[in-house]
This record gives C-alpha cells, sequence and structure tokens, in this order.
C-alpha cells in the first residue's frame, strides 16, 4: 500500500486555518484564553480576523508615535494577548494608559523570531474606549501590595494576582457542586435570617426593624407632634355631644335624612378620636415590655440573626431526602482583626443519612482530593502565577494532598504526640488532654509530624456542639477535623446526636433555651435517623490552595470590623 502523501502548503495552511476560535455567545469577542490557551499558544489561529476586549496592563508607543503595543487581559486567563495598533488606525495616547479599556478587531499575526508570544494582534480597527485618566487612576502598573489593593475592592479585580484568586475560586466553586452532584447530593438553599445559634458561641449578627422603625418614628414626631391630653379630652366630647345629637334626633323621629347625616358625624368623629388616641400612644425610642426590649414588636415578632451555618437547617432534608448540602455565605460578630476571620465568609455544608463519623471522613477525604485535583487539572497556570509569585510549593502541596492517605488518629493520640513534641519545641499554647487544638499544632501534626492531610477524630465534649453524637465514654463525642498543611483545620463535622433525651440534655447543658430547637428536636422525635456532615471553610480552601497569607485577600468583597466596602 503506498505510502500517504503530505497535503500541499496551501492545504495544511487550511487545515490549520479553519481550526479557527469562535467568538462568545453573549458578546462580540473571542476570548483571549480561546487564543492563547491553545497548545501552540496561538500560533496555529494566525491569519484569522477577531474582536477581543480588555484591560490595557500595560502599554507603549514606539516608533516615535507612529504604532503602539498593548498588553490586554480580559479576565479569562492569567496571559497577556499583545496587541499592536498603528496611530492610523486610533489616536494612540488614549490607549497606552495603564487601566483603559478597549475593543478592537484586527488580525492574528505571528510575531517575529525571538519574541517570546506566539501570537499578536494587529488592529484594523478601534470599536470602543473606556478611556483613563491616568493622573488619577489608583491602580499604577507598578507591583502593589494586597494590603494596599484591600482599599479599592472595586477596582482590585483588575489586578494579576486578584484576578487569578477569583478564577481559582470559580474554579473550586464549580469543582464543589460537580463533586457532590456527581455523588448523588441534592443542593439545597438554607437561609439567611435564622433564630436558632448553631454553634453556640452567641457572636451572632442580629437582624432587626427596630432602630430603624425607632429613627422614623422620632423624626415623625418632631415633624407632627403626637395629640396632647386636651386635645384627645377634646375629642371624646365631641363623640359624646355628636351622640347625644344622634340619640336626640332619633327620639324627636326625625326624617331619615337628618338621622343619617347626624350618624356620619359621629363616625367620622369616632374615626378622629381614634387616631389621636392611637398617636398619643407614640413614643420614641425601642419598645419595651416588662423593662426588656420587646421583641414581638419586630418585623419577624421574635429575635432573628444572621446564619453562623446551614447545618441545622440543611438537616432537615437530610432527614427527608438522604444526600444534600448546602453553599453559601455565613456571618460571625467576632470583633477579630487576624488573618483567618472575616465577618462574612462561605461554608460548604453536605449531610449525609444513612452515616456514621467514618462515613463522614471518607466524604471529607474524597472531596478535598477532588478539589485538589480539579485545580491541577483545570487551573494549572493561575496556580502556577501563584507558585511564582506567592507560594513556591503550592502546586506540590496540591499535588500531594490528591494523592495522599489522610492520615487518622484519635484526639487522645494526637495530644500525647503533641505533648512528647513540647518537650522539645515550644508551643505558643499549652498542650493538655481537653484543650481545642490551636493552628500551631494542627501544623506541626500535618507540616512536621506527618507530612500529609491528618484527620482527627474523637474530641472533648467539653469544647464541642450539641449536635455531635456522645461517644460510648460519655467524655468524647464523634467529632473530626481535617487539617492540612499551610491553613491547619480545613474542615470540620460530626455524626450527629439522633438520641431525642442525649441531644435534649445536651442543649441544656450547654445553656441554650430549648424554645429556639422545638423545630430540631422534631427530627429526632419523628422518624429519626443516624447523620452526619461536615463543613469546609471555602475561603480556607482557597488559602490552602493558593498560598495566600490573608483570608481577606481571597473573598471578593472581605467585611470584618471596620470594613464593609459596597
Amino acid at each position: 500500500m503506498a505510502a500517504e502523501s503530505a497535503p500541499p502548503v496551501e492545504q495544511m495552511s487550511s487545515v490549520t486555518l479553519n481550526d479557527a476560535v469562535e467568538e462568545a455567545q453573549f458578546s462580540k469577542r473571542v476570548l483571549i484564553r480561546t487564543i492563547l490557551g491553545r497548545p501552540d499558544g496561538g500560533a496555529g489561529v494566525a491569519g484569522q480576523k477577531v474582536r477581543v476586549g480588555g484591560w490595557v496592563k500595560t502599554g507603549r508607543e514606539q516608533g516615535k508615535g507612529s504604532f503602539a503595543f498593548l498588553e490586554l487581559n480580559d479576565g479569562s486567563c492569567p496571559a497577556n494577548l499583545q496587541v499592536i495598533i498603528d496611530s492610523s488606525v486610533a489616536p494612540l495616547g488614549q490607549l497606552v494608559q495603564t487601566g483603559t479599556c478597549v475593543h478592537v478587531e484586527g488580525e492574528l499575526k505571528v510575531p517575529p523570531e525571538g519574541t517570546k508570544q506566539r501570537v499578536e494582534l494587529r488592529v484594523h480597527k478601534v470599536l470602543d474606549v473606556g478611556a483613563v485618566d491616568p493622573a488619577k487612576y489608583p491602580l499604577p502598573k507598578t507591583r502593589l501590595t494586597l494590603e494596599f489593593l484591600r482599599d479599592y475592592v472595586h477596582l482590585r479585580p483588575r489586578t494579576n494576582t486578584i484576578s487569578a484568586i477569583a478564577r481559582i475560586r470559580n474554579a473550586l466553586a464549580y469543582a464543589t457542586h460537580t463533586f457532590f452532584q456527581k455523588h448523588g447530593f441534592l443542593y439545597v438553599h438554607t437561609p439567611i435570617i435564622t433564630t436558632s445559634d448553631c454553634e453556640g458561641a452567641g457572636e451572632m449578627f442580629q437582624v432587626t426593624t427596630l432602630i430603624n422603625d425607632a429613627e422614623k418614628l422620632e423624626k415623625e414626631l418632631i415633624k407632627n407632634p403626637p395629640p396632647s391630653e386636651a386635645d384627645v379630652e377634646a375629642a371624646k366630647s365631641l363623640v359624646t355631644e355628636k351622640g347625644e345629637a344622634v340619640a336626640q334626633l332619633k327620639s324627636a323621629k326625625a326624617s331619615k335624612q337628618e338621622i343619617s347625616a347626624s350618624v356620619a358625624e359621629l363616625t367620622k368623629a369616632k374615626e378622629n378620636l381614634s387616631k389621636l388616641e392611637e398617636r398619643a400612644k407614640l413614643k420614641p425610642g425601642i419598645p419595651q415590655k416588662d423593662g426588656k426590649i420587646d421583641y414581638s414588636q419586630d418585623f419577624f415578632a421574635r429575635q432573628a440573626f444572621l446564619t453562623v451555618s446551614g447545618q441545622l437547617q440543611v438537616e432537615t432534608f437530610a432527614c427527608a431526602l438522604s444526600s444534600v448540602y448546602t453553599f453559601g455565605p455565613t456571618f460571625r460578630a467576632e470583633h477579630s482583626h487576624t488573618s483567618r476571620h472575616l465577618a462574612e465568609f462561605w461554608m460548604v455544608e453536605p449531610e449525609i443519612a444513612f452515616a456514621d463519623i467514618k462515613d463522614d471522613m471518607n466524604c471529607a477525604e474524597a472531596y478535598v482530593k477532588f478539589l485538589c485535583q480539579w485545580l491541577l487539572d483545570n487551573c494549572l497556570d493561575d496556580m502556577e502565577f501563584m507558585v511564582k509569585n506567592f507560594d513556591k510549593g503550592a502546586i506540590d502541596r496540591l499535588r500531594m494532598v490528591a494523592s495522599s492517605d489522610f492520615v487518622r488518629i484519635s484526639y487522645t493520640d494526637a495530644v500525647a504526640i503533641l505533648e512528647e513534641a513540647a518537650k522539645e519545641r515550644k508551643f505558643e499554647n499549652k498542650v493538655e488532654w481537653g484543650i481545642d487544638l490551636a493552628s500551631e499544632h494542627e501544623r506541626y501534626l500535618t507540616e512536621v509530624k506527618f507530612k500529609s492531610p491528618v484527620i482527627v477524630y474523637n474530641y472533648p465534649k467539653g469544647i464541642k456542639a450539641f449536635y455531635m453524637k456522645v461517644n460510648e465514654d460519655n467524655k468524647t463525642v464523634a467529632a473530626m477535623d481535617v487539617l492540612v498543611p499551610k491553613v491547619g483545620e480545613l474542615i470540620g463535622g460530626s455524626q450527629r446526636e439522633e438520641r431525642y433525651e442525649v441531644i435534649k440534655d445536651r442543649i441544656l447543658e450547654m445553656g441554650l433555651p430549648l424554645e429556639p430547637y422545638e423545630w430540631y428536636l422534631d427530627l429526632r422525635r419523628y422518624g429519626t435517623v443516624m447523620h452526619s456532615g461536615f463543613g469546609l471553610g471555602f475561603e480556607r480552601m482557597i488559602l490552602f490552595a493558593t498560598g495566600i497569607d490573608n483570608i481577606r485577600d481571597v473573598i471578593p468583597f472581605p467585611r470584618y470590623p471596620g470594613r464593609a466596602d459596597l
């Protein structure tokens, strides 16, 4: 059989060019990722005419102002597309400033040999320009600290670092839904506003309209003061007078028309009196009852808070639909300024019916491995940026976690290991049975002792929440924490206490009122089921993946004491 002959040069070129990059479905542009993300770096699509849009990272005029180079980025990938514009196409001065947005049309070309770019865009037409005044633009092209960028939270996504974190965050969110949907979990939206404190810590943001209502009332009473006692008495006298007039007319057998008119006047007088009496009751300030705030007058007719966790609510669906998860924002009114605390952060919280603590640990381990592998498979370019600029070990850490069997040890064994280590190294926090492990302890176990992720289980019940299953020793609960290098605790979970009397006693032991948890106790009264679950702090996962040091830099709009921008 004769060997197949190679296609002529013209045919090869045609085949290459037919592998066209397509415009985005809902905007008139080609995403830069679809050009530069190709295995050949975009060289194979040279010759195609495209429209692209993005923001200028750097720009410079060349050839005595005859043309300009622009490094253009549209957020679809970390790489910039080099764009060349002649002065005959558009005024160059307004295009080269950092931060300028341009929408252009041109032809992709292979640049001269010796340049690092595999492809560049020669612009034929400028479609639109969002100009920038360089004297006022707050983000110069010099290297900026993450702390500085927190003062420009609305502009910081334009920086390489924040845009890379945003893509990594998006990938982890997508991976989260992919993992749980793949394993038959149902996504449940739990409420932001709740009446129960899941953690029992009391660090909750209260939701109330009483203050707003009091302020409105105060302004209203200044503008339109309440009636005096004399006004009310005068209105009562008028009602009496009008009532007597009606009686007299009826006694005198007056005409129906006269009586109706008199009754109408009486009705009007009564309505006026009622309004005056209601206004006379109005008092500035928050309503009180028995010396305490009267929450029956509040919007929800009781105290309400922003949720610290969706766990309790999602348990209701686990006790009916088996495998469920929630993924949403949670809130803590903890006045902390550390690099690990936010007032608003996101939690991933699966709940599994017919599952014990071992099943819970298996699910948590599989989920974390899945997230790590997902980033390696789908976000490697952004992870390489993180390695280059922030944490040289970030990719190796992902690979290690994705491929490791997590070490599993009891809390008691973990404390014994730490006590032994304390003989040779100084921990800031004393190690003894009964403490809640500090970050330094968790990182010692993962980074020094085992050099792998560690799951610690069976914690003392005195340091854990009321809903965790009490073990047979009556000293520990079936709780587990997944510890990873860099951040320490990434996941906290437990087998839930399904026994009615036991969990009721635990609520009372914690000093919590039973009434707000009656619905939760119903899950134990009616068709109780063994179930388990955990919560992953989403921002902590991003810290672990990227190597970024401060949690305020891995959430789009950080909220912490003193700051709630936008």
